[in-house]
């Protein structure tokens, strides 16, 4: 979540750094009560340490400013970008598909509208469903937004401060985001129809995601981005393949070209653009802009100087290994400290940084933390891409396999492109990266993870017994063909 800044509310900390402050009026808390714990924001981080805490015994208040739980994830995030993904891929198939399957249908068309409000409704639901997990494990629930310093306030104090404040979006120079015409990914899911031309400032998950829902819908979305390659982080190999599956659904590409301003004019908006190494400059002019070019930490207006935390370069909260800061009993874990900005990263370490709070021993493998875009194909991984293990100078090897040759895939007309692909050290056969880009690739990966986390071998996932016909057997016969030969390829 992002804790936002309020000029008259605070969050004080008192020179022994055990004491919380909020503005006078916030509900929900009891002062003069001791807690053991108070985590500051609700997102998928916060919400999660405060309800572990609780049910390891400690007594845990949970502040947040929103209104709602669920941070940015739940609310403007991951959440409701997949309940407009799910609406407009469903569209989609019955527009471009659905006849190749032997459906038809008459007229066909959408509702936005309905899309809008089965999308907060799924969102309501779920923040609901928190404060009634926060009632049932007796979390403490404060609705207020804090700094660390302010003339009035209630005190509520802890022997321990998680921070849990979250992320927000990373500001592009000479690109005012209006949240009208000029939007930010909180902006993109609540537009005010389908635009006919949308540019996309970023070919990473987030705006690939948004750039997919609107194209579906009939929009001719381009993506503009700095880097010669969309998503760098992701396996050379699926990139490519990846990119192909987007272009052929109709998306477009500017790669390697910097955005240098964007500006409104009446109902479009105007970008300047230029080649990312020099060059002659140019104009687009279209109905939407979408700007996702990253996220950074919120931690701004917090008052961490006053206790002596300084963030890095980069904005983060520097930790050790126990999620202690500077501070030994201020803790700060996911989007506001070094490593990925992903929602279930950021449930690990609130459920390790209370652990460690209890006296347990809590530990997060970050080489196991998975990756998944929603786009259609899905692409999930985990672990070492194949440019990650030659940089490292790994020893090697690759298995892959297509899902068109999977019985389960097949019959869904699933592209060739569509595969598979295994990562492991030649010597001893360990996974070292695990990839899938293909049908329900996030559901699938787990099984990758899982093996990856005890230390598995890609024949340990090849011996394994798998059900027919299944999605799954596709990981089966790529683990097959790292070690030996795929049956079906």
């Amino acid at each position: 979540m992002a804790l936002r800044r309020a000029a008259r509310q605070s969050v004080l900390l008192s020179p022994q750094f055990r004491q919380l402050a909020f503005a006078t009026g916030a509900r929900g808390y009891a002062a003069g009560e001791q807690q053991d714990v108070v985590v500051i924001g609700g997102g998928p981080g916060g919400y999660v340490a405060a309800i572990k805490g609780a049910q390891l015994g400690l007594k845990v208040t949970c502040v947040e400013g929103r209104g709602s739980l669920g941070g940015t994830c739940l609310n403007v995030g991951c959440i409701p970008s997949k309940a407009l993904l799910n609406s407009s891929h469903m569209y989609y198939e019955a527009d471009k598909h659905f006849k190749a399957y032997g459906v038809t249908v008459g007229s066909l068309g959408y509702d936005w509208a309905q899309m809008q409000k089965q999308k907060d409704d799924a969102v309501s639901g779920l923040t609901k469903g928190i404060e009634g997990l926060f009632k049932k494990n007796k979390v403490e629930y404060v609705k207020g937004w804090g700094t660390i310093k302010g003339r009035t306030s209630t005190t509520v104090s802890g022997k321990n401060i998680l921070i849990a404040t979250g992320s927000e979006v990373t500001p592009l120079k000479g690109v005012p985001v209006d949240e009208e015409r000029i939007v930010s990914s909180t902006g993109a899911l609540s537009l005010y129809g389908v635009p006919k031309t949308m540019v996309v400032i970023g070919g990473g998950y987030i705006g690939l995601e948004m750039g997919s829902v609107y194209q579906r819908l009939g929009a001719q979305v381009t993506v503009v981005e700095f880097a010669d390659n969309i998503v760098p982080t992701m396996d050379g190999e699926m990139r490519k393949a990846f990119q192909r599956s987007l272009t052929k659904q109709g998306m477009k590409f500017k790669l390697g070209t910097k955005v240098n301003s964007a500006a409104r004019k009446g109902d479009t908006v105007v970008l300047e653009v230029e080649p990312a190494k020099g060059g002659d400059k140019s104009t687009m002019e279209v109905d939407v802009v979408l700007v996702s070019a990253g996220r950074r930490p919120y931690v701004t207006g917090l008052g961490l100087e006053n206790v002596g935390i300084t963030p890095n370069r980069r904005g983060q909260i520097e930790v050790d290994s126990h999620f202690r800061t500077s501070v030994p009993s201020i803790y700060a874990i996911g989007d506001c400290i070094p490593g990925p900005m992903l929602a279930h990263k950021a449930e690990e370490d609130g459920v390790a940084a209370v652990e460690i709070m209890a006296g347990k021993a809590g530990h997060v493998n970050y080489n196991t933390v998975p990756s998944i875009v929603y786009t259609h194909p899905e692409v999930a991984s985990v672990g070492l891409s194949e440019e990650e293990a030659k940089a490292q100078n790994l020893d090697y090897k690759t298995g892959k396999f297509a899902f068109v040759a999977n019985s389960r895939a097949r019959p869904c007309r699933t592209p060739r492109a569509w595969l598979v692909k295994f990562i492991s050290d030649k010597k001893t056969d360990k996974i070292l990266g695990a990839w899938i880009m293909g049908p329900n690739a996030g559901e699938l990966i787990p099984e990758c993870v899982l093996a990856m986390e005890y230390g598995a071998c890609t024949e340990d996932i090849a011996r394994a017994c798998h059900g027919h016909p299944t999605l799954s057997e596709a990981i089966k016969e790529a683990a097959m063909a790292t070690v030996d030969k795929p049956i079906h390829s």
